[in-house]
């Protein structure tokens, strides 16, 4: 005879049919035990072969799918973890690798440059994604330092990729950088394209018109809300700023300049990467020639201490600082790479004043005046390793004193740059991007 149980179906067999309840809890039970045998497994992977017993081993080979995926991810997880180090060559193979550089300047017929953050560490700016970047700190769970970007000056590299362009070496410069460095080393502006905006510049969102100030004009602006809270001396709508922060797609004629990009790229017969990680920029195949035949594919050379998803099919690849392989460069060329001088900065005479009823829409943070002092060079040129000692003592001296909201040294007693520990949220755009770091480890940790 069928046996029902607690079943209400009038069948005399027995019943099959569960809740889904109990079907929830059966999933969830396997589920568990599934995750417990993996963790088990992949403890058992991790030691040394001689060092397993025999359970160990006979379980090893009970399961050999799950063993493969174990030991696939852990080879991705190192293979990482390799990428994210920086590796600095050898002082002879920066040499030798610098003067094929230049000789490829020497002889192309058309360069485009595409700059990342690694040009601006020299000046004391953090970038993101190196092993002292904001967002490896903020996954470490250390406290990042926020810096007054306005007391930042072009680097070496800036003023040599400047004097690179009027000399007829390089044709056109896409930068990713918000800090504005390119436009103060006097680059013509005319060979830029500032693809992520200018921590300078907004522009009326009616007519377009431009206008460069001293201060950052980003500190009361955010992600979809770009409105300076400024209005327009010509028709009177509501000025923006020209960030495009992540997530976003620009749209600004100026001062992105995308099409001045897209023409340098179809022509370009030699590409330049100078500190980038270039992993937003490989997402655009218009700038890497990818229409044209293989063979007709634009030369490329990267500069960067790190991996970047293009050095396999680069001509050469030079893992350096910025600086140290454009000074070679400069020289082997014969360049006199001018100095940067608060005197020649073009966005002194650019830059337009506020009207008089908006001066409270201005943060106190200007560029400093034009008669002002020079950061010492010691200062201005420190390399990444330098800056992560310095921001680490003062870390470590703001938990032996108990300081948990904000604690400010200078780095340099003349003009240097200003940088803080603090957990208060920062402004501007670099404040942006410190906080898609913050939810990204919040959201790993969960």
């Amino acid at each position: 005879k069928g046996f029902r149980g607690n079943c209400r179906c009038n069948s005399l067999r027995p019943c099959v049919m569960r809740s889904l309840r109990e079907r929830k809890e059966d999933g969830s039970a396997q589920r568990r035990l599934a995750r417990e045998l993996r963790q088990r497994l992949k403890l058992i992977v991790k030691k040394e072969s001689v060092c397993r017993t025999e359970n160990e081993v006979k379980l090893l080979s009970q399961w050999p799918s799950i063993v493969n995926d174990i030991e696939h991810g852990m080879e991705l997880f190192q293979r990482t973890k390799r990428r994210r180090l920086e590796v600095v060559d050898e002082p002879e193979v920066i040499d030798r690798k610098s003067r094929l550089l230049a000789e490829a300047l020497r002889q192309s017929k058309f360069v485009a440059v595409y700059t990342g953050a690694g040009i601006s560490t020299a000046a004391a700016i953090p970038d993101y994604r190196g092993p002292n970047g904001i967002w490896s700190k903020l996954s470490q769970g250390k406290e990042v330092c926020s810096v007054d970007l306005t007391k930042a000056v072009p680097t070496f590299t800036h003023m040599c990729l400047a004097k690179m362009v009027q000399e007829g070496l390089v044709s056109h410069i896409v930068s990713q950088n918000c800090d504005g460095l390119h436009v103060r080393s006097c680059l013509d502006r005319s060979s830029l394209s500032e693809v992520h905006g200018n921590m300078y510049t907004e522009v009326c969102s009616s007519c377009d018109r431009l206008y460069f100030r001293l201060f950052d004009v980003t500190e009361q602006t955010s992600l979809y809300r770009h409105d300076t809270g400024r209005t327009c001396t010509d028709c009177g709508s509501a000025l923006r700023d020209t960030i495009v922060h992540f997530g976003e797609k620009g749209c600004l004629e100026q001062p992105l300049n995308w099409q001045g990009a897209m023409d340098a790229a179809s022509r370009a017969d030699t590409i330049v990467c100078l500190g980038s990680s270039l992993k937003v920029l490989r997402s655009y195949r218009c700038l890497w020639g990818m229409e044209r035949v293989k063979r007709l594919r634009p030369k490329l050379y990267i500069v960067n201490l790190q991996y970047t998803p293009k050095d396999s099919v680069s001509t050469v690849k030079i893992n350096a600082h910025c600086d140290t392989v454009l000074r070679i460069v400069a020289e082997e060329l014969s360049l006199d790479i001018p100095s940067y001088k608060r005197s020649s900065d073009p966005l002194y005479g650019l830059a337009e004043d506020v009207k008089s009823d908006e001066k409270d829409t201005v943060s106190d943070k200007h560029i400093p005046s034009i008669d002002s002092p020079l950061p010492s060079e010691v200062n201005r040129f420190e390399t990444e390793d330098t800056v992560l000692v310095k921001k680490e003592k003062l870390s470590d001296l703001d938990t032996l004193n108990g300081v948990n909201s904000s604690a400010t040294t200078e780095l340099a007693a003349n003009g240097g740059l200003q940088m803080s520990v603090s957990r208060k949220p920062l402004p501007g755009w670099f404040g942006k991007g410190v906080r898609k770091g913050v939810k990204r480890r919040r959201v790993a940790n969960s």
